[in-house]
């Protein structure tokens, strides 16, 4: 017999059988503002969705909700007892601490001891690209460094599902390219479960296997694309440009630009 589950609930006991984080009829309200309204969504392990809409839908209060930052006023969220790492659109990088420093943090909250730090922070710079950059402080890198930082310091965590809060909105075309295919490389080999939020529409579907359209707010579900293009892909190509174009008519409908802007 299953036992009745009061609302607003973060779940953390793993169902059997069960997606890697499950949304059910999740709403949020500050005050007399509804930013969401009966979210329901699966995400399934190992897959990569992409949340897209206006600016003020709720995307990163869906993101802050899923990792624990905030509870939901109503409605379940499951993640089944997986840890669950949130990278944000700013690096938010201690600027005192060098970049194997950084990282060296995150993992100093998980427990592990000094000498494992060390050696498992230079394999994650290694992982990103950045080794000969170990001892380099923030300000002596580039955006997309620091972003990579970031990116290793999230994967320090060591987590099962990795939500990104449109973490490469601020970086030129080049670097963008460049890191989604870095990211594209760590989920597949880590298997990692992604949710990841944007405003450009391309970069969705270069990356997702789901890109969820959201509503203006109150923030809901309106549709769903699957984006069957086999990988690797590029955002320049045709069949990435005609999904991106459907979807861009979708947001239109919602009263949004191609990049989510009301």
């Amino acid at each position: 017999m299953n036992t009745p589950r009061a609302s607003g609930q973060l779940l953390m006991t793993p169902p059997r059988d069960a997606a890697a984080v499950s949304l059910d009829g999740v709403s949020k309200r500050h005050g007399t503002v509804t930013a969401l309204d009966r979210v329901t969504l699966s995400v399934h392990p190992g897959e990569f969705v992409c949340l897209v809409g206006t600016s003020g839908c709720g995307k990163s209060t869906l993101l802050n909700m899923i990792a624990g930052l905030e509870r939901p006023s109503s409605g379940q969220i499951d993640i089944g007892g997986r840890r669950v790492a949130l990278m944000f659109q700013e690096p938010a990088l201690f600027p005192w601490l060098t970049a194997r420093g950084n990282i060296e943090l995150a993992l100093k909250a998980r427990g592990v001891n000094r000498a494992a730090r060390r050696r498992q922070a230079d394999q994650l710079l290694a992982t990103v690209g950045l080794t000969d950059f170990a001892g380099a402080r923030p300000h002596q890198l580039s955006g997309g460094m620091r972003q990579r930082i970031a990116l290793a310091r999230a994967l320090a965590q060591d987590s099962d599902v990795l939500l990104m809060d449109e973490p490469f909105g601020a970086l030129d075309a080049m670097t963008r390219d460049r890191l989604h295919e870095e990211l594209e490389s760590i989920v597949q080999k880590r298997n990692l479960t992604v949710i990841f939020v944007t405003h450009n529409v391309r970069e969705a579907v270069r990356l997702s296997d789901r890109v969820i359209v959201l509503s203006s707010r109150p923030g809901r579900i309106v549709e769903e694309f699957a984006v069957e293009s086999p990988r690797p892909r590029s955002i320049n190509t045709a069949d990435v440009a005609e999904l991106a174009a459907v979807i861009t008519a979708r947001l239109h409908d919602q009263g949004v630009d191609s990049h989510g802007r009301g």
